[in-house]
């Protein structure tokens, strides 16, 4: 591949195009969200100037990266199409979509009456009547005086509003929702009690829903809502109250929700928590929960896609196994099939990849690597079945650490065989240490292959159209 040399200024240049205006070109549908844009093809992508944020997975970044994640290019091209490449494009570098200075945090005037709002809380969302009245008393809900909205009000350590969520109270239609500008995310919505359980939610009426669903002695405990899946509010709240021991994560059953524990139990444990555990909604969430028992057709709840593809997925490992099982140099295998495996994934145009030679070379080096774990713990004399390794393989996948496109995971993929490569070559006899890092590697190059199996089964179909797209454009490589 030819270097290609890129100036500071061109660099700066191209990270600073206007995301908006760059995929209205592309014939992206963009929806306004608030001060910035939506991305229709993938929903939980926000847009605003030449920032952008995926709100599923909690990752971001400026332009460059952007093309970089979803057009599944080399930062050499990535850059190439921003300034323009051999086209002669001149995207938007003004940034029309920025919006102007935050402003400094401020409530909302306060309507005379909560009428609306109750009739909207009690009436539409079933919350109960006490339970609504008691924040109402402590002044943590109200209805706005200009729109009527209802107003969710999270207070500071010394009792100081600092933030407030806004939900529209009109039942025609999308209901408006979003933070009071100036809002620190660090408040939001939230009751503390004397109990050392805190229950976690993604927004407040999930949480005014879960306390009307367990009513009996909810005062004892500690709720926080997180304003989405973003950890600050659950961690703000676990430092200012150490009696706080256990935590239940009570998030929205659906792929953002599911992916949003895995990653808040990993930032848990890693404070220190041990006692933590999960509350599911057998609806979407725990409002549709509630609708039910009141006679309204809920919205169901969604599995994780990748969770319900990866049992399948790994099941296919067990027949490989068995043939490979009287294979005599198990690592050359793996050495062939990553050769295999290589320029089909190398090119990185994803448009006109042969899934199913990838596929069955992902699968190949896969089954190889558990088959070399067999081997390694026989004669480290932990002998285990196969159906154990090929069980603990799917019990170690966790979705929220399954992130990167193609160029990304062929790289991983690239990089796992050369660790494996690497310390075989070791000389001398191997310490325990060494063995046991030999058997990560071989699992992590396993986990790898499923990885990415699963992505050009699943997510792969849904680039195809941006990648035609981006074929359009010569790169200089």
């Amino acid at each position: 591949m030819e270097y290609i040399h890129f100036t500071d200024e061109q660099k700066q240049r191209a990270n600073s195009v206007d995301l908006v205006d760059f995929l209205q070109r592309q014939g992206e549908q963009l929806v306004r969200s608030g001060r910035e844009w939506r991305w229709k093809r993938h929903d939980s992508v926000t847009v605003r100037g030449s920032q952008w944020f995926r709100h599923s997975r909690k990752e971001g970044g400026h332009s460059i990266d952007f093309v970089q994640q979803f057009y599944d290019m080399s930062f050499p091209e990535a850059v190439t199409l921003l300034l323009g490449g051999e086209s002669g494009v001149e995207w938007n570098q003004t940034s029309k979509s920025v919006p102007p200075p935050r402003k400094s945090f401020a409530l909302p005037e306060a309507n005379q009456d909560m009428r609306r709002v109750f009739a909207y809380l009690i009436k539409q969302r079933f919350i109960d009547r006490e339970v609504l009245t008691h924040f109402a008393h402590e002044k943590l809900i109200y209805e706005d005086k200009k729109y009527h909205n209802a107003v969710f009000v999270g207070l500071d350590e010394n009792g100081v509003p600092r933030h407030a969520h806004k939900r529209g109270t009109y039942t025609q239609g999308e209901p408006y929702k979003g933070n009071v500008e100036g809002s620190d995310p660090k408040y939001s919505f939230h009751r503390m009690g004397e109990s050392d359980t805190l229950y976690v939610f993604e927004a407040s009426v999930d949480m005014l829903s879960f306390i009307t669903l367990n009513k009996d002695g909810w005062k004892q405990y500690s709720y926080v809502t997180l304003d989405g899946v973003s950890e600050h509010a659950m961690l703000c709240q676990l430092e200012l109250n150490p009696h706080i021991k256990s935590v239940v994560l009570c998030l929205d059953h659906d792929e953002a929700g599911i992916e949003a524990v895995g990653r808040l139990k990993d930032i848990l444990h890693e404070k220190g928590y041990r006692d933590i555990s999960v509350m599911q909604s057998q609806y979407k969430d725990w409002n549709e929960d509630l609708k039910v028992k009141n006679g309204i057709s809920p919205i169901p709840a969604r599995e994780h896609p990748k969770l319900v593809l990866l049992p399948k997925v790994v099941s296919e490992l067990h027949d490989l196994c068995k043939a490979l099982a009287t294979h005599k140099d198990i690592d050359s295998f793996l050495a062939e099939c990553a050769e295999a495996v290589k320029p089909l994934l190398a090119s990185g145009k994803t448009a006109a990849l042969n899934s199913e030679a990838v596929r069955e070379c992902l699968q190949c080096m896969a089954a190889g690597s558990l088959t070399a774990m067999q081997r390694q713990l026989r004669q480290m004399e932990q002998p285990v079945t196969m159906e154990q390794l090929i069980q603990k393989l799917q019990d170690s996948y966790r979705p929220h650490e399954d992130r990167g496109w193609l160029r990304t995971k062929a790289e991983q993929l690239r990089q796992d065989v050369s660790n494996i490569s690497r310390q075989l070559q070791t000389i001398g006899i191997r310490t325990l240490e060494d063995k046991e890092k030999l058997l990560s590697t071989y699992q992590l190059l396993a986990l790898d292959c499923i990885k990415t199996i699963m992505f050009v089964e699943q997510e792969l179909p849904s680039m195809l159209p941006v990648q035609e797209q981006a074929v359009n454009f010569s790169m200089t490589m």
